[in-house]
């Protein structure tokens, strides 16, 4: 019982990251209205990186919760945190997001796709800096 206390101490005080709609860590699929996607991995530790679906880099950062938005800050001198209001939940776990300038995404959690299948080119710029 003391080893079961012990575990949930130290992993209450690592702390896994949650958005600010309460999204776990995980792997995310992330589409703008022009059809543009790419593939966000949310770690436990409170870093991203994001992928086109053809594995290209896009970028990795930290991320944060700050005034109940989640805000990605991508690993680059001198780079600002671009920030998103999140809507809620789904059952299936999708959300909607969006910027203070009106960029409007849906964030759903990722499935790889099925062999043969096509994906997408364009990435969605999830931080920019």
């Amino acid at each position: 019982m003391l080893a079961s206390c012990a575990s949930e101490q130290a992993s209450e005080e690592a702390g896994d990251f949650v958005t600010s709609n309460g999204s776990p860590a995980g792997v995310y699929e992330v589409s703008a209205a022009d059809g543009a996607t790419s593939i966000v991995t949310i770690n436990a530790d409170g870093t991203y990186s994001q992928v086109t679906p053809d594995g290209g880099n896009a970028a990795t950062g930290t991320l944060e919760v700050v005034d109940e938005q989640t805000c990605f800050k991508v690993r680059r001198p001198g780079s600002v945190p671009l920030c998103y209001t999140e809507g809620e939940l789904a059952p299936d776990g999708s959300y909607s997001a969006s910027t203070d300038s009106g960029v409007e995404l849906t964030v759903r959690p990722y499935t790889a796709p099925e062999e043969g299948e096509d994906v997408a080119e364009e990435v969605v710029p999830v931080a920019e800096g």
